[in-house]
């Protein structure tokens, strides 16, 4: 990989060189050649410039706030122990010191109660407009969002919020947890786009009225306000991203318009002409600037393919290729993960070790095509019938291993028994081989001081008591 990072560099190198030779050569360029510049490069570079930031800006805070979605604590004290504020207060001042967020909170579905890491603010109702925005959220059928908006107990500022349901064991939704961002950041890179590149940059929404702009900076509240704009407004709310060339007070202004999903607002990126078109030295640097732009995208867009092609070659080597499953390597990479979340954690963890009873027969009698299908099938069965937080890998051959979350000896009993009977009860089983396919089954719950070694080594050794004792079953050890 390193190799590949050398050649991208290489190759951006190569780019930004002959860019800026390119720009020399035109020094001298004609203000259509200017014109053409801003409406091809400089608008819609500095639009994805502005949304890639954003991105970035909200990937850390939205794996935290799903890790709090998900966290069993949480789900505990929301079902059993909400009497007990300070530990829920505790929890979110310890997230939001942590990981440096400007608030974190926690809406109670059982009680409306509303805590942050300050302490239980309110109890929320329908009939207040600060509220809406759970309400809302718990109609969608989304289990996260994002949204700008006012919170009285956070200050005067607009607060980017990332909110996440939180569901039961049956998948009932119990209340919403999240982060809150200030949203400063947005305005420090507005004024960088409007001081460094002459950009009016601000973001509206669906009914026109302008969300964020930067401070101080005289903009205008809605696009109403605008009579140029006025007229194009049915254009400029709509999805993806366009172009737009008018006059305004007799000045010639180009605008980039790009719908960000994320916030469900409408990026404007507004440029004067005669800004860009002042002097020939002006010219020159600006077109720099742009050849700097356009060679990172490039470079972004082969970081982008060589990082992909690793993922896939990742893929080819952490899966196994006939069923589709995860293969013995990545398997044991996935329990040594699980191993640590368990100490720290103190989750249950437990693994099934199987194998296909008298395979080998139905290789010798039926053919390698059948016993291909029959593992197959097979791994789909394990897929299907496995939860959501478990996974299963293909151990080699005609055995299988599943790594059980939240689960302890007893529980991974239960799931044994009903892998057991899903196999030997599937039809299409039957269909490939012309009679029931059973399976042996070895099971262990993890102990604290297991290695993984150990873990395979007992649960293999449950596995071959099972085919000794007469197969069709499984062994707890």
């Amino acid at each position: 990989m390193q190799f590949n990072y050398r050649i991208v560099f290489i190759i951006t190198a190569l780019l930004f060189t002959l860019s800026v030779s390119l720009t020399s050569v035109n020094y001298y360029a004609s203000m259509d050649l200017t014109h053409t510049q801003l409406k091809n490069s400089a608008l819609p570079l500095t639009v994805d410039n502005i949304y890639t930031e954003i991105q970035k800006q909200i990937i850390e805070p939205n794996l935290i706030a799903s890790m709090m979605a998900h966290d069993t604590f949480m789900k505990d004290w929301l079902a059993n122990e909400e009497s007990d504020t300070e530990q829920v207060v505790k929890y979110l001042d310890t997230i939001q010191n942590k990981y440096q967020m400007f608030a974190t909170f926690l809406v109670s579905e059982k009680t409306q109660n509303y805590y942050s890491a300050a302490g239980l603010l309110e109890k929320i109702n329908k009939d207040n407009a600060h509220n809406q925005w759970y309400f809302s959220f718990k109609q969608t059928p989304e289990a996260q969002e994002i949204n700008i908006d006012k919170n009285a107990h956070m200050g005067p500022s607009l607060v980017m919020f990332i909110n996440h349901k939180i569901f039961d064991n049956d998948f009932h939704m119990i209340g919403a947890t999240g982060v809150g961002l200030k949203t400063s950041y947005i305005n420090d890179m507005l004024k960088q786009f409007r001081l460094s590149y002459h950009f009016n940059v601000y973001f509206i929404n669906e009914q026109g009225q302008v969300i964020i702009s930067e401070l101080d900076s005289h903009s205008i509240n809605h696009i109403n306000e605008v009579p140029e704009l006025k007229q194009i407004k049915s254009d400029l709310i709509s999805k993806g991203s366009q172009l737009f060339e008018y006059e305004r007070q007799g000045e010639r202004i180009i605008l980039n318009r790009k719908y960000i999903p994320e916030l469900d607002l409408y990026l404007l990126v507004e440029a004067k002409m005669n800004d860009f078109t002042k002097e020939v030295k002006e010219t020159f640097y600006f077109n720099i600037v742009i050849s700097l732009l356009l060679t990172l995208a490039i470079t972004l867009i082969i970081l982008i393919y060589v990082r992909n092609i690793h993922r896939k070659l990742n893929q080819l080597a952490d899966n196994d290729q006939l069923t589709g499953l995860p293969n013995r390597r990545f398997f044991n990479r996935g329990l040594a993960h699980a191993m640590q979340l368990k100490k720290r954690n103190n989750i249950n963890l437990s693994v099934l070790f199987l194998d296909l009873d008298n395979f080998k027969k139905i290789n010798d009698t039926q053919g390698h095509d059948v016993g291909d299908e029959v593992l197959k099938r097979v791994a789909k069965l394990l897929d299907n019938t496995t939860r959501g937080t478990d996974f299963a890998a293909r151990w080699g051959g005609e055995e299988f291993v599943i790594l059980l979350f939240n689960s302890n000896a007893e529980g991974a009993a239960i799931s044994a028994e009903k892998l057991g009977k899903a196999i030997e009860q599937d039809q299409a089983l039957f269909d490939l081989v012309g009679h029931q396919v059973t399976i042996s089954l070895g099971v262990t719950a993890v102990q604290d001081d297991d290695d993984i070694d150990a873990i395979i080594k007992r649960v293999d050794g449950a596995l071959y008591k099972a085919k000794a004792a007469g197969k069709n079953q499984f062994i707890v050890d």
